[in-house]
């Protein structure tokens, strides 16, 4: 029986999981003093110890069932899937998949790829590190591969331990292993040039000392040292599941958003999609590719970019267009009908806010949006819509709403903003007007510089958009 945040109660157990990490973290032990394992067969072993940790964790933070609170000064990769509720079970005997973890998991592979990985590549080509490949590194990966693959399956799938923990708290674990192998990495090659055996010995054991240290805080919740409690932040990485509970009256109206208003809007979240490591890393790429004019490469960033723009898509998409809006009693309730589940729930009343929301989609379209103000039940502002006919939604679900308009068409602030916007792009332009740039560099130079100049271009035509 599993205590309170998936600790092991059973002093057996522990004993059998901290014996299944020795095993497998001594293993390469067995390789340096038996098999002949130099520096670069170890940290190739410690490496892909890494990256799997790192490929678990994202797929952990997926099924973890509890809310995360979440870094409010940092946009994470399609943050608005947090507000997300519900999941999606693709197997019976396996938990659902929640969308709002999706955030959590993107950003424990982006800073993998953003960060370690390339550091890795740097350091393997500077240290000018060979190995060979035999059946003993094989087995000792595996070991270190297999060990967390059966924590995963078995405890964390079998024994539900899912249900205690949040996306935010399982991302911490492989970047805190992330650091330690790289620190004994960076040491053990430090000292191997001067010590050999008996340094690659010490390595070892302290990777094995490091990871059965984890082991046990993670599974009986007490720390032996309080160091990490003052490296780390201390703030809260868990909170109660967010699911909603329906209310227990019938539904009396429905009405569905309007799926091209969604998919026109979802325009302006692409931008978001560039504004983190891996996207501003994508277009630092694309411009690289151009200018060095290599097909394979620039194909390749091409494809980087385009997964972008579709994710970002695709999560608008799901956030908003999957989304129908029912009235149940005093209650409006905007239910995912992907998802099964409720986004959230308004009482509706004399007191109940509404607002017009002046989305440019909506104007190009010809569609409405509400904007539903200190919502009880998730604690924030919240829309209702778009909507294809905003007057007739109103009208059906039996809303308190008297005025459905938008802002009036403003000439003069469309004229300034587009001049402004104007100004802007004249920029690049004159890269690609000027003789002493040849176009590949004017491309790349745009590219790499485009998230400068799109910030300000994009608030121009928002505001041009907004008074059309």
């Amino acid at each position: 029986m599993r205590s309170p945040r998936g600790r092991l109660d059973s002093t057996p157990a522990l004993l059998v999981g901290v014996v299944a990490v020795l095993g497998a973290n001594l293993l390469p032990l067995v390789g340096v003093l038996a098999w002949d394992w130099k520096l670069s067969t170890l940290l190739v072993a410690y490496w892909v110890e890494a990256c799997s940790t790192v490929l678990l964790a994202a797929a952990k933070a997926l099924f973890a069932e509890r809310g995360s609170p979440g870094v409010s000064t940092r946009i994470e990769p399609l943050h608005e899937l947090r507000e997300k509720r519900g999941g999606w079970q693709f197997r019976t005997d396996w938990p659902p998949i929640y969308p709002r973890n999706v955030p959590f998991a993107l950003s424990i592979l982006g800073i993998w790829v953003v960060t370690v990985a390339p550091l890795s590549v740097l350091y393997w080509l500077s240290a000018d590190l060979r190995f060979v490949f035999s059946l003993s590194l094989a087995l000792g990966i595996g070991a270190l591969v297999v060990a967390q693959a059966s924590d995963f399956v078995f405890e964390y799938i079998g024994e539900a331990a899912y249900a205690e923990v949040s996306a935010q708290e399982i991302i911490r674990t492989p970047a805190q292993l992330s650091l330690v192998v790289v620190a004994i990495g960076f040491l053990g090659s430090a000292g191997a040039r001067a010590s050999g055996l008996l340094v690659l010995t010490l390595v070892v054991v302290a990777k094995t000392a490091a990871s059965v240290y984890r082991y046990y805080v993670e599974h009986v919740g007490t720390p032996i040292l309080r160091l990490g409690e003052r490296l780390l932040d201390d703030r809260a990485t868990s909170e109660p599941p967010p699911e909603l509970a329906l209310p227990d009256a019938e539904v009396s109206a429905r009405v569905t958003v309007d799926a091209r208003s969604v998919l026109l809007g979802s325009t302006g979240a692409i931008l978001f999609g560039f504004a983190n490591r891996v996207g501003l890393l994508a277009l630092a790429f694309l411009g690289f590719a151009v200018v060095g004019g290599e097909p394979g490469w620039l194909a390749a960033a091409l494809l980087a970019v385009l997964a972008i723009v579709a994710a970002r898509v695709l999560s608008y998409y799901l956030r908003y267009g999957t989304v129908e809006y029912q009235r149940r009693g005093d209650e409006l309730v905007a239910y995912d009908t992907a998802l099964e589940a409720p986004q959230w729930i308004a009482s509706i009343g004399p007191r109940t806010d509404f607002s017009v929301r002046n989305a440019i989609a909506d104007r190009l379209l010809g569609t409405g949006t509400l904007t539903i103000s200190d919502v009880d039940s998730v604690d924030r502002n919240v829309r209702l819509g778009p909507v294809r006919d905003i007057d007739r939604a109103v009208e059906r679900l039996d809303l308190p709403v008297r005025d459905t308009d938008r802002p009036d068409r403003d000439p003069a602030v469309i004229a300034a903003a587009s001049v402004l916007a104007l100004s802007f792009l004249a920029v690049p332009a004159l890269l690609f007007r000027s003789p002493e740039v040849s176009d590949s560099l004017a491309w790349g130079v745009s590219l790499v510089f485009s998230p400068f100049f799109m910030l300000p271009v994009g608030l121009l035509v928002w505001a041009a958009l907004s008074r059309l």
